[in-house]
């Protein structure tokens, strides 16, 4: 527990505390209950989310118990903190569907059966919905100055915006927000908030009713926001937000997205995201100097990572499609993590009768899957070694494919040279 502190400084994942000087020495006092709030506006949290989610795991294994507190009515709102326009909002319905997938990707993180600081999942509805509205605004909104309120940055910068502007509802979701820290308090003798660095002013606010409803002195600390060295949010890809859940983000496209980080993002991230201590991370960032083109420091993180978030099978299973992609035979996979390694690879539908009888002749299937321009140049291609079916070289011309030439339920990989891939898909037997 003493270390604790120095151990989020020196991770730099430390931003802003509401009481520099105390914190730490409080930390070291005794075990602490924490809380970090996520808002489940989609049926997955995203990596931007892991910052907070690994300072509660690293207070859980320091000897503190986190609190994830899934915002069942906060979600209902949409937080406006670096927002610049106003959410959708979200039924009933589909906020409690997104909980409970949500619990599953905060239960890889978090250990909620180890005693006294088991983790604990809580959803702010519980609470929240039992307010009338003429009870909340006597109960909690008589104790907000609206001149405090519009000072935070958050409001500010929104109302400044002409285009914009800020609804009652968003308005009001820093009392939401602020009522949350105060009945964890009660509940669960939760004194430390933690949250994003656009956070402050809904962590500050929890602070002040807490003093002016229970007399009580409570904390805030904020970590910085995921962004990469250029400044640019850290974890979008083209097809959109870097997901935890597989069936959004598949393990081997969040490898890969670690895989091919940029050298350096790629310290801090080791930091941030992995269990490893000072020495190992420094030791991997050290040989990764002198060898770059290694990328071992890059490996390190999304093996890390992945085996943190999808398991072991989920890590082989990125690790095996890598090296499919790269050159390994291709076996026993499904059509769906074939879709995935080769997302962008050229690809061409065929009748399945195709592969019956004396089956397809290579040359037709290099040519009709665009790796050649002619079946003269697809001749040339094999005969020179430079064809390959399912990442296996295939030197005959006369080789026919078959059914069991399928590296899938229906595809058969094709590839010439070293880099260049396309895929032919066998779809139902054609009826007769």
């Amino acid at each position: 527990m003493s270390n604790i502190f120095s151990e989020l400084t020196w991770r730099r994942l430390v931003n802003q505390t509401t009481d520099d000087d105390n914190l730490p020495k409080w930390l070291a006092e005794k075990p602490r209950t924490i809380y970090a709030g996520f808002d489940p506006t989609a049926e997955s949290l995203h990596v931007g989310h892991l910052m907070a989610l690994m300072i509660l795991r690293r207070f859980q294994k320091a000897g503190h118990r986190p609190i994830a507190l899934v915002g069942g009515a906060t979600g209902m709102i949409g937080d406006p903190s670096g927002k610049s326009e106003e959410r959708n909002l979200l039924s009933v319905d589909t906020l409690r569907e997104n909980v409970a997938a949500i619990e599953t990707q905060l239960r890889r993180l978090l250990d909620f059966d180890c005693g006294p600081r088991s983790a604990l999942l809580v959803n702010n509805y519980d609470w929240m919905g039992r307010f009338g509205y003429l009870e909340f605004l006597r109960e909690v909104g008589k104790h907000f100055p609206v001149n405090v309120m519009l000072a935070k940055e958050s409001v500010r910068n929104r109302l400044e915006r002409d285009e914009a502007g800020m609804s009652y509802t968003e308005f009001s979701y820093m009392l939401l927000q602020a009522y949350d820290f105060v009945h964890l308090y009660d509940h669960y003798d939760c004194e430390l908030q933690v949250g994003g660095s656009d956070q402050w002013g809904n962590i500050t606010a929890g602070i002040d009713l807490a003093r002016r409803l229970r007399s009580v002195q409570l904390y805030g600390m904020t970590c910085p926001l995921l962004t990469k060295s250029d400044g640019t949010k850290m974890g979008k890809t083209e097809s959109g937000a870097l997901w935890l859940a597989p069936e959004r983000t598949s393990p081997y496209q969040f490898y890969q997205y670690w895989i091919n980080l940029d050298d350096a993002d790629v310290a801090p991230c080791l930091r941030f995201f992995t269990d490893l201590d000072r020495e190992e991370i420094d030791a991997v960032v050290a040989r990764h100097a002198d060898r770059p083109e290694q990328r071992e420091a890059q490996r390190r993180l999304a093996g890390e990572l992945t085996r943190l978030l999808h398991g072991p099978e989920g890590l082989a299973a990125a690790q095996q499609a890598t090296d499919i992609f790269f050159g390994a035979e291709i076996h026993e996979v499904s059509d769906a993590q074939l879709e995935q390694i080769f997302a962008d690879v050229p690809s061409r539908e065929l009748a399945r009768d195709r592969l019956s009888g004396e089956g397809l002749w290579i040359v037709d299937a290099m040519h009709e899957a665009g790796l050649a321009r002619s079946k003269g140049e697809a001749r040339r291609i094999i005969t020179q070694g430079g064809a390959y079916v399912n990442n296996h070289r295939v030197a005959d011309v006369n080789t026919r494919l078959g059914p069991a030439d399928l590296a899938s339920q229906s595809v058969i990989v094709l590839r010439s040279g070293k880099k260049k891939y396309a895929l032919l898909r066998f779809g139902p037997l054609a009826e007769h």
